[in-house]
């Protein structure tokens, strides 16, 4: 695969850097997940934990310090999303690390970023989205801005937008020889992906000033959400006039008795009008209609529906594992080293600690101290199967 042999150390946290980790093993990295030890606060089971060993290490500990400074010293990247300063108290800063392996890819992966007034804040998607801006045009009219779970700030502008950071990070590296500090900040992330809102709103006039009126965030009856008689929805995106002109014969409507697409007083009426036609079919009697058109109407899919659903089947979109576990598959696809994910169940707590420090060079002597000394922990499989 395309990240084959790279060395992933990815310290355990929580929903973003996990997502970062899997990208990075389902393109073939070899990630390790570096956990708490079970029995600490916190210590928890990730669920984007595909293709990962999990390594069991008590951070707080010296021995357990040393042991992770150690590893880093034959890694290419680590992936750290502790908050500002965590690691520079525990002797594991960049200054440190990239000392002793300038090679070293360090990607720090916070809400706010390792500098500014909230770099030592907790917080979390609704809040890095709060501060990017973003979430003042997420809503409609005259109802409180709402955040689309935790999609936006943790997992795009965090897990994604950071392994971006790592993969151009290795790329400069082939060249240069010399790895580097990536300061990935959630809300700089998702703030970036806002860049068309930013530039639209000014160059294109698409955005409203108030919140639930453009044509984009639910101000336009063709670009909405419709129940159907059985309590399913249906999305329309018919923006284009050509494929208004089909969405609105797909409805039994004559677009010579109704008023301009773009006659935006009339928008409230016929998003009702649309809404009262939707009402009369079921989900599946819509997209018989639609289906066959470039109307844009899709039928808003439940997770189940959407590993069942027909097109996506035939592109294998959605994958199991060997549990029956349903889940997306790694994206996008290249053509000649596409991802290959795993199949396998997700590790457990040091499932793995010890076969990972004998592959970084650690003698079953000092792995014996270690363990001795509570840095480390083995998990019984046996007690889990």
């Amino acid at each position: 695969m395309a990240l084959g042999g790279l060395r992933v150390l990815e310290l355990a946290g929580l929903a973003p850097a996990p997502l970062c980790g899997m990208i990075l093993s389902d393109f073939g990295a070899q990630v390790v997940r570096v956990d708490r030890l079970s029995r600490s606060a916190g210590a928890h089971q990730d669920v984007q934990a595909r293709g990962k060993r999990s390594l069991a290490l008590d951070l707080k500990r010296p021995q357990g310090a040393a042991a992770l400074r150690r590893l880093c010293g034959r890694a290419d990247v680590l992936i750290e999303p502790f908050r500002h300063g965590v690691m520079e108290r525990l002797g594991l800063g960049p200054e440190v690390l990239l000392q002793e392996n300038p090679r070293l890819i360090y990607a720090r992966l916070t809400g706010f970023g390792q500098t500014g007034k909230y770099a030592k804040s907790a917080g979390h998607d609704i809040n890095y989205l709060a501060l990017s801006g973003v979430l003042s045009k997420l809503g409609r009219k005259n109802e409180n801005p709402y955040a689309p779970v935790n999609l936006l700030a943790d997992f795009a502008g965090g897990g994604v937008i950071c392994a971006l950071g790592v993969v151009i990070a290795l790329f400069e590296r082939a060249r240069s020889g010399r790895g580097q500090v990536i300061d990935a900040s959630m809300v700089e992330g998702v703030a970036y992906l806002s860049s068309f809102l930013w530039k639209s709103q000014k160059l294109l006039g698409l955005w409203s000033e108030t919140r639930g009126e453009s044509l984009l965030d639910s101000g336009a009856p063709f670009y909405e959400t419709y129940r159907t008689s059985d309590g399913k929805f249906m999305a329309v995106g018919a923006i284009e006039p050509l494929f208004y002109k089909q969405f609105i014969k797909g409805l039994g409507l004559n677009s010579d008795e109704l008023p301009a697409q773009m006659s935006v007083s009339d928008w409230p009426e016929m998003k009702k009008k649309f809404a009262s036609i939707f009402a009369q079919k079921t989900q599946a009697e819509w997209c018989s209609i639609f289906d066959s058109t470039d109307a844009c109407v899709i039928p808003v899919l439940s997770l189940d529906d959407a590993a069942s659903h027909q097109h996506n089947k035939e592109r294998s979109s959605f994958i199991k594992n060997d549990q029956g576990e349903m889940s997306p598959r790694p994206a996008p696809v290249l053509s000649r080293t596409p991802a290959v994910p795993s199949r396998k169940r997700d590790p457990f707590i040091g499932e793995h600690t010890e076969e990972i420090l004998l592959e970084y060079g650690f003698t079953k002597q000092e792995i014996a101290k270690l363990h001795s000394d509570k840095a480390i922990e083995f998990k019984n499989l046996k007690a889990n199967l």
